[in-house]
């Protein structure tokens, strides 16, 4: 058995590609079985996931109701081209429609995040006649060529030489590390939405097509939105005539204690993008979700879009059943209140750890920032770090791994992101571990 385990690794070093990794050196960990907030590996040591793998199993792992769910839709057709209807299709098509914030209505399915995000910059510049895009530089919004234009994730950079064109970057309303130097959260996001307004000035207001944020902040660091920023976002879209994207591919379905991070800032989009939480990763499956007005631009002229798997039937019968179960065992709810008492743990490890310099958090998407020192802000590793530079996080990351846990460890912050399932005593169980690797960083500390 051994043989054949260590057979399976070889093999997939052998003839499979990893993403984002040098392909020389690479130890990756096999995967048995999972179930909850549990992974399993080839030689049955468990691993407590604290970031839901990617930020997606929302409802933990193992939850046989898909499986259930997914088989009966296999038994009567699996796949038929878009342009056909399946009964999962127009179910999951109108639960959407009443989940998402008020106004969005149709959906058109894609097969990920990328994918969503990549078709709505299209029509946004389909529907407006416009061509600029607007994002945030600390952002995250997918790898194909437009999706990692639009984001400032630094793994674009082996790229951009090619990216999309007409896609302009502004700062982020950051105020641990305030571009501008605030000294209130309210003051970072007033003179945030000012610079904002002046980069759709200098761009010429009638040639931006959208701004595209993100509805909370996920791995470029969970920079937390001030009060009133996004409201101020969506005043300025209306002013200019410009359409107001939310990526909520992260941060939705209950991840943020709310169905959709957006709805802590009561504003409604004008196209949401989503993914990894609609089926909870156990099958590929992403939308887009647009106003009426947009969708009947559309009722006497193409629309210019088009996948082979959109609205794919297998997939979407997942995502029905995964909502069902999101809805029936309460998990937004639970995502609220277990994020509060993680809240409250981490100001009990901020006495016990120096580096601990910030941690940002809504519901159960957040991370912790560490730091060499609490007054100058010097992070233990730096953003975009060189290789010599991240002694500090490689140790950190092998730490997590030793001591049984799935998180990641990203330059210097620490993400907490468990499946919505979690209890207290699990919490309690993966803080022990952070508690733990966090003391390497308190040894960089100055």
């Amino acid at each position: 058995m051994t043989s054949e385990k260590e057979r399976t690794i070889q093999d997939s070093l052998d003839y499979t590609i990893f993403s984002w990794s040098k392909q020389g050196g690479l130890s990756p960990i096999n995967i048995e079985k999972a179930e909850g907030v549990y992974i399993y590996d080839s030689t049955g040591k468990r691993y407590i996931d604290f970031s839901s793998q990617l930020m997606n199993v929302n409802i933990g792992h193992g939850n046989q109701r898909i499986t259930d769910a997914v088989v009966k839709q296999m038994k009567k057709v699996c796949y038929v081209q878009p342009g056909m209807v399946t009964e999962p299709r127009s179910e999951l098509g109108k639960i959407l429609a009443e989940i998402t914030p008020k106004g969005l209505t149709k959906s058109f399915f894609t097969l990920g995040g990328s994918e969503a995000i990549e078709n709505a910059i299209k029509l946004a510049r389909i529907y407006t006649g416009r061509h600029k895009i607007i994002t945030h530089y600390q952002s995250y919004h997918g790898a194909t060529y437009g999706a990692a234009t639009a984001g400032g994730d630094p793994r674009k950079f082996a790229m951009d030489s090619q990216q999309i064109p007409n896609v302009i970057h502004v700062e982020n309303p950051y105020f641990y590390r305030c571009p501008w130097n605030s000294e209130t959260i309210e003051e970072c996001g007033e003179r945030a939405a000012a610079h904002l307004e002046r980069v759709i000035k200098f761009e010429n207001p009638n040639a931006i097509a959208a701004i595209l944020f993100e509805g909370e902040s996920g791995s470029s660091g969970c920079i937390k939105y001030p009060p009133m920023y996004l409201k101020k976002v969506r005043e300025l879209c209306d002013k200019y005539g410009i359409l107001m994207i939310d990526d909520e591919v992260m941060s939705g379905f209950g991840r943020t204690g709310k169905m959709f991070a957006i709805e802590h800032h009561d504003v409604s989009p004008d196209i949401m993008c989503m993914a990894k939480g609609i089926t909870s990763g156990y099958l590929p499956l992403g939308a887009m979700v647009v106003t009426e007005k947009i969708a009947n631009h559309f009722n006497d002229i193409p629309l210019a879009l088009g996948l082979t798997y959109s609205a794919h039937s297998v997939s979407c019968a997942a995502a029905v059943e995964n909502l069902k179960i999101l809805r029936e065992e309460k998990m937004t709810e639970n995502a609220h209140e277990m994020g509060k008492y993680i809240e409250e743990q981490v100001e009990k490890l901020k006495l016990k750890h120096p580096s601990i310099g910030d941690f940002r958090n809504t519901g159960l998407l957040g991370c912790i920032e560490l730091v060499k020192n609490r007054k100058t802000k010097i992070p233990v590793t730096p953003w975009n770090a060189k290789p010599d530079e991240m002694e500090c996080s490689n140790r950190m990351a092998s730490k997590v791994r030793e001591l049984g846990m799935f998180t990641f460890v990203r330059w210097n912050w620490i993400f907490i992101a468990p499946p919505l399932c979690i209890t207290k005593s699990e919490i309690d169980e993966g803080l022990a571990i952070i508690s733990q690797v966090i003391a390497i960083a308190d040894e960089y500390c100055e």
